[in-house]
């Protein structure tokens, strides 16, 4: 019978593994458009003003702001309309006073305006007046006269140079993981390609002679392989590229091969079940066979989750995950999904974290870590959390969650209608 394993603090553990872990962050230059929750790899500077000209954020008239100033609806400003400045033109006019001209939303703004009034706020007085025709034009209908009913301040409706991004000011900083926005960013200052972190691959073994493939049917005492499954898409979610291993048995040898196999495949390997204590447990042996230094924790004060293995073999991280569903996926976002961040050079917040009033009492003991799935209602005005008490290898015990609480080591639980923070 093989030694119980040392348990660790999640902390402590943590501490150990990043000492032993080589950062090795590999890049590529891909396209904007297939970038996206890609990891930026290098800080991106804008080449140029954005905007580059003065834009209208409505529609209305350009016109000198001073031209305004005192008007109202029953004393309106009165202003001689000269042109228009058409879409995706350059202003041919100039602005002087007492004059204005039209513009439509992004459109640019004419030299001497300095403000845009909106085309409710005034209101024709002349009908428009047709020039003589010249040869190869057609008749005008300017210019007339419009009411300004509301005084404007200078630059009142009106996005000025470099007002969204200025020429040598950082985009988007290294380390950031892009949304959908931050391509439309990119794109609007003329970059199309950008470096990026590679996916790290990451190997997923399930072990176990009651496993089975879920296309399977299982005979009696065989559940299904639901594990693969659940930790590829959490390797997904977390910007990497699953590999799945298939079933080893519980056989040493077997075992050992597909591991082996498994480590020259990827940049990080996971291996679920059979890191808990017992004669047929045989992870530990086959991690600490992987390479150096081998095992640096056997054993974290968490529930669910305590029988995890976290190892460097040769430069490369391994985990040991424990067999049930909801501990694995515990453990996954505990320290895999982390480590794939920091293989990726990602920054900031990993998660999404919601504030709630806890619905029911959760109890804990000291000396462990607790992650409780809670689902999410909507009371009144404030979010509860209610927690889903379940075994650890009932898997819809998560699928009935929106997320975990976690009860923190040196607590002995939460008490009902506290707040407490949501990971979702």
């Amino acid at each position: 019978m093989p030694e119980l394993f040392n348990v660790q603090t999640p902390a402590a553990a943590w501490r150990l593994f990043l000492r032993h872990l080589p950062i090795r962050i590999t890049t590529a230059t891909i396209e904007v458009a297939a970038a996206l929750d890609r990891v930026l790899a290098e800080t991106v500077i804008a080449p140029h003003d954005l905007p580059s000209f003065a834009r209208s954020t409505v529609d209305g008239y350009a016109v000198l702001a001073a031209d305004t100033f005192g008007a109202s609806a029953s004393l309106p400003a009165y202003l001689s309309v000269i042109g228009e400045t058409a879409m995706g033109q350059a202003a041919s006019l100039a602005i002087d006073s007492g004059a204005c001209t039209i513009v439509h939303t992004g459109g640019m703004i004419p030299p001497g305006a300095d403000a845009v009034v909106m085309v409710e706020h005034t209101e024709r007085v002349q009908p428009p007046r047709a020039l003589a025709v010249t040869a190869g034009h057609t008749p005008s209908a300017f210019p007339h006269t419009i009411e300004v009913l509301r005084p404007l301040a200078p630059g009142q409706n009106v996005i000025q140079v470099g007002e969204d991004v200025r020429q040598g000011e950082i985009v988007l900083a290294a380390g950031r993981r892009l949304r959908p926005a931050d391509l439309g960013g990119l794109l609007a200052v003329g970059i199309t390609q950008v470096t990026v972190a590679q996916p790290p691959r990451v190997a997923i073994l399930s072990q176990g002679d009651e496993v089975v493939p879920p296309t399977q049917t299982p005979g009696p005492g065989q559940i299904r392989d639901i594990n693969s499954y659940t930790l590829a898409a959490l390797t997904h979610r977390a910007g990497a590229e699953p590999i799945l291993m298939g079933i080893a048995p519980d056989q040493l040898g077997a075992l050992s091969a597909l591991a082996r196999q498994a480590f020259a495949l990827a940049d990080v390997v996971v291996i679920s079940a059979g890191s808990s204590v017992s004669v047929r447990d045989m992870t530990a042996e086959v991690i600490a066979a992987l390479g150096q230094p081998g095992i640096l924790v056997h054993g974290l004060s968490v529930r669910p989750g305590k029988p995890t293995i976290l190892a460097v073999c040769d430069g490369k991280p391994v985990f040991g995950l424990p067999g049930n569903p909801v501990s694995a996926m515990v453990i996954f976002d505990l320290v895999v999904a982390p480590t794939l961040r920091l293989l990726q050079g990602e920054e900031g917040p990993p998660r999404r974290i919601v504030m709630a009033r806890l619905a029911r009492p959760i109890a804990s003991v000291t000396g462990r870590e607790d992650y409780v799935p809670v689902r999410l209602e909507q009371r009144g005005n404030e979010r509860w959390a209610v927690p889903v008490f379940g075994k650890s290898n009932l898997i819809y015990t998560l699928l009935q969650a929106d997320g975990t609480v976690r009860v923190a080591l040196d607590s002995n639980g939460i008490g009902e209608a506290e707040w407490v923070e949501v990971l979702q």
